[in-house]
């Protein structure tokens, strides 16, 4: 009896309170009926075998899923954080990275600085991904509990049963086409890694020098104002790149579509380019006369050595748009 009064105990403690007894004295008439008169313990160990781990058993009486996640919503559940939690990883490492380089005045050592902001960069995407999986997790143990309906069937990403016909809405794509999540976030951290860069050049691009065991900037490259002075299409040229890597990231493969926005943003980016390069005044007087003394001549950064530099950033965006159209004419 002691075995039977602990088992009904495991059975019944996983079930709401307000069915317990009835659900014990049903469970036990089961169990006495399975066993002889003057039943041994063996016997009852026979019974209690039969009738399976009591967490299982317990399952058949709850009026309520005894897990977080079943299986009618875990497929889109797990879509949906295999979708957001990277998104959400890259959006938090970019703010962390952008936050500390804007913010940066170059007086700290550069290496501390960059390990500076690693760490909180990583940090900030931890942080992000616990909160992300938190409320979706949570979104989704409700909907599981609140489904009156009380269907194991999976549901599709359209909320719906499936069927055959839902395949005709899934592409296949071939690997040469597939746009990655990591080209995705690749191309994300580009951009606000050159934001950051760019609006605060004055402070992280130049010639360093190590003073009292520091290393610090001291003849910045680039004329920040003459920066500062195309801010306007430069922000358009960085709406396009969003624009275009969110449209990737929804496209998830090269089409002629993908390609030709392609096109559009390099054309816009290498003109844009062109614009700031040209600028006679771009690049600061006293990091001329650095290069000057250190190569011992007369260093100029015009005439063929910018064609140079002009004709190589074509060169690659042309690459560029080529590869683009080569992978969209792929036959999936």
């Amino acid at each position: 009896m002691h075995l039977i009064d602990i088992y009904i105990q495991e059975v019944t403690r996983r079930i709401p309170e307000k069915n317990r007894e009835d659900i014990a004295l049903e469970l036990r008439s089961t169990i006495e009926d399975m066993l002889p008169d003057n039943y041994s313990e063996k016997e009852v160990k026979g019974a209690l075998t039969s009738l399976g781990n009591p967490a299982l058993l317990a399952r058949g009486y709850a009026d309520r899923p005894m897990h977080l996640i079943g299986p009618r919503y875990f497929d889109m559940y797990a879509t949906l954080l295999k979708m957001i939690i990277p998104i959400v990883a890259m959006l938090a490492l970019i703010v962390v990275i952008t936050e500390n380089i804007i913010s940066y005045n170059g007086e700290e050592a550069i290496l501390g600085t960059i390990l500076t902001i690693l760490g909180h960069g990583i940090w900030g995407m931890i942080s992000s991904l616990i909160q992300t999986f938190f409320w979706i997790t949570l979104v989704f143990a409700i909907l599981e509990r609140t489904d009156a309906l009380n269907d194991k069937t999976p549901l599709t990403p359209n909320w719906k049963e499936w069927t055959p016909d839902d395949l005709k809405s899934i592409p296949y794509i071939k690997k040469e086409k597939k746009i990655s999540k990591v080209d995705i976030f690749g191309s994300l951290l580009w951009i606000a890694i050159f934001v950051a860069v760019y609006f605060n050049a004055v402070h992280l691009i130049g010639v360093y020098e190590k003073i009292q065991g520091k290393l610090q900037l001291v003849i910045p490259t680039f004329n920040q104002d003459v920066l500062y002075s195309y801010w306007l299409i430069v922000l358009f040229a960085l709406f396009l790149e969003v624009a275009f890597v969110f449209y990737k990231f929804i496209a998830a493969q090269w089409t002629t579509k993908v390609a030709i926005m392609n096109t559009v943003r390099t054309v816009v980016s290498t003109v844009v380019f062109i614009l700031i390069f040209n600028e006679d005044n771009l690049i600061n007087l006293e990091f001329y006369k650095y290069l000057e003394d250190l190569f011992h001549f007369t260093f100029e950064l015009h005439g063929p050595v910018k064609v140079g530099f002009i004709l190589m950033w074509i060169v690659f965006a042309v690459i560029d748009v080529v590869q683009g159209f080569r992978k969209a004419k792929i036959r999936g």
